[in-house]
C-alpha cells in the first residue's frame, strides 16, 4: 500500500457484490476497509432460496452474518457507517493519487481504489462524472435521474480514475449474478494493483483457488520448470525479458503459483476451519434436530458432558445410572 493513502481499496456497501469484490481484493494481500450500512435490498428478501450451497435456502439475517465473517476473515475491515461523499483527492503527485471517501459518523479516509456496491443507487458518488455517471429514467409518466447502470463496463472499470462499480448494475438483481459481478470486479482491482506494481496485463490476470498437492507432477513442483514455462509464455511481453522489472514480476507469479497447492493435512484443516466458521452461524436447535442428540453427544468430549450435567444438577455430580442407587439414597434423604 502508498503511503500516501490509507487504504488500497474501499468497498461501499458490504452485501454479496461488495463482500464478493473485498475478498478476492483482500486475498491479494490488499489493504481493504467495508463501509456497510444504508439501505439494503437483500433485506427485503423474505427468504433466500436459489443461491447454490443452500439447499433449502437460507435467512437473510445468517447469510448477511456468513457474507460479513466471510469479509472479514479475509482480512477486510468492515466499518458500520454510511458513505456519504466519494471525490477525488486534492494535490500534486501522490497525494492527488485515489478518491477520498467521506463516511457519516468516521473520519474521511483515502483509497487507492474504490469499488461502489450500492444497488440503491449511487448519490454519494455525485461530483465525479454527473453527465456520464447520471442519467434520466422514466416510470409511467414520471421521470427521475439516477445512476446509470450502463455506466461502467463489465469488469467494473470507469471513466473516473481508481473508481469501479459492482453495483448498481444490470447484473444485480439477483444475489447469486450480484456475488458474481463482485468477483468481476474484485478481479480487476487485483489485476490494476499489479500492473501499477509494474506487472503487464496479461501477467497480471490471476485464477484464486487452492488446489491439491497431489495433482501435481513432480516437475512442477521445481521453481526452474515454472520460469521456463514463465518464459515462454510472456516471450512477447512489452518488457525486456532480461531487466530486473521482468525477473520480479517472474518471481512474484511463481511464488504465487506454487503457493496455490496445498497438502492433504493442510486441506483438511482448511476443511475443518471452514465447517467450524459455518457451524458458528447456525442454529443449535436447528444442528440438534438435523444431527440427532446422539450424534452430538457422541462427537462431544466426555468431561464437558459431565461438567454440564453437574451444572443442570445443581452443583451435584450425576449418579451413575439414571434411577440406580444413587437416585434412591436422594429420595432416601428426602
Amino acid at each position: 500500500m502508498s503511503a500516501a493513502v490509507d487504504r488500497d481499496v474501499v468497498v461501499v456497501g458490504g452485501g454479496p457484490a461488495g463482500c464478493s469484490a473485498a475478498v478476492f481484493a483482500a486475498r491479494e494481500g490488499l489493504d481493504v476497509a467495508v463501509f456497510d450500512r444504508g439501505r439494503s435490498s437483500l433485506a427485503r428478501c423474505a427468504h433466500l432460496e436459489n443461491y447454490p450451497g443452500f439447499p433449502a435456502g437460507v435467512d437473510v439475517e445468517t447469510f448477511a452474518e456468513l457474507l460479513r465473517s466471510h469479509a472479514e476473515r479475509a482480512g477486510c475491515s468492515v466499518v458500520s457507517d454510511l458513505v456519504e461523499d466519494v471525490e477525488r483527492r486534492a494535490g500534486d503527485g501522490d497525494d492527488a493519487a485515489g478518491l477520498r471517501v467521506t463516511p457519516q459518523e468516521g473520519e474521511p479516509v483515502t483509497a487507492r481504489r474504490v469499488v461502489a456496491a450500492t444497488r440503491y443507487g449511487g448519490e454519494y458518488l455525485r461530483g465525479l462524472d454527473d453527465e456520464a455517471m447520471f442519467a434520466v429514467h422514466e416510470h409511467g409518466d414520471e421521470t427521475h435521474e439516477g445512476f446509470d447502470r450502463e455506466y461502467a463496463d463489465r469488469d467494473g472499470t470507469t471513466p473516473v480514475d481508481g473508481l469501479y462499480v459492482a453495483s448498481p448494475s444490470a447484473a444485480d438483481r439477483q444475489v447469486v449474478t450480484a456475488a458474481g459481478r463482485g468477483a468481476r470486479v474484485g478481479k480487476r482491482v487485483v489485476a490494476d494493483a499489479r500492473i501499477d506494481d509494474g506487472w503487464w496485463p496479461a501477467a497480471a490476470e490471476g485464477v484464486d483457488w487452492l488446489r491439491r498437492e497431489a495433482a501435481v507432477d513432480d516437475e512442477w513442483t521445481d521453481r526452474e520448470r515454472w520460469a521456463e514455462w514463465f518464459d515462454a509464455e510472456h516471450a512477447d511481453a512489452p518488457v525486456d525479458p532480461d531487466s530486473d522489472r521482468f525477473a520480479r514480476v517472474r518471481e512474484a507469479a511463481i511464488d504465487a503459483s506454487l503457493s496455490s497447492y496445498v497438502d492433504a493435512d493442510e486441506a483438511e484443516s482448511r476443511a475443518a476451519a471452514g465447517r467450524r466458521a459455518l457451524a458458528a452461524h447456525l442454529d443449535p436447535a436447528a444442528v440438534v434436530d438435523a444431527h440427532g442428540a446422539a450424534a452430538l453427544l457422541d462427537a462431544m468430549d466426555d468431561e464437558a458432558i459431565a461438567a454440564h450435567a453437574t451444572e443442570l444438577n445443581g452443583g451435584r455430580e450425576a449418579a451413575d445410572g439414571a434411577g440406580g442407587d444413587g437416585a434412591a439414597a436422594d429420595q432416601g434423604a428426602r
